[in-house]
């Protein structure tokens, strides 16, 4: 299975980078996994819902052209379905199952998703309801594709 992380905005924390580091390396024996990073348009101060919504449109639109055809779409929002590590691996099961042999995932950045995004998406999911920052997400999201892999695997997590 491939996999692939979509996103906005450069992570700056080294502490954050090494956990998304760490995962990817993880990952390397059970499939590609690519994260493509995009730049973050500039949002205006205080802006009005319109210019809000202008920007994630065209963030949206930018993100949107790195979904492969033949991908299954997962958008990450907190409005999403929440989903369990065991919603997820039975997930990744299942469309393996029916021949899918690319997974792509959108997290938008600090101002969320685009209903664009939204209405794309095969599947909208959330990790809860308490707010993360984009870049937080990015590392949980590794961290549950790792974990789901892992469960549907029926290999242990914790070594």
């Amino acid at each position: 299975m491939k996999y692939h992380v979509i996103t906005i905005g450069k992570i700056k924390e080294k502490y954050l980078t090494a956990g998304i580091d760490e995962f990817l390396k993880r990952l390397r024996p059970y499939g590609q996994v690519e994260v493509t990073v995009l730049p973050e348009e500039k949002m205006p101060e205080n802006p009005s819902p319109a210019q809000k919504a202008q920007v994630l449109d065209k963030e949206g639109e930018k993100m949107l052209r790195h979904v492969r055809q033949g991908s299954h779409l997962f958008a990450l929002d907190v409005q999403g379905k929440l989903v369990s590590s065991e919603d997820l691996a039975a997930s990744f099961a299942k469309l393996a199952l029916y021949g899918c042999s690319e997974i792509s995932f959108i997290i938008g950045g600090p101002f969320g998703l685009s209903d664009l995004v939204r209405r794309k998406a095969d599947n909208c999911i959330s990790f809860g309801r308490i707010t993360l920052t984009h870049q937080m997400i990015r590392l949980l999201l590794l961290e549950q594709i790792y974990r789901a892999i892992k469960i549907d695997r029926h290999e242990p997590y914790h070594l």
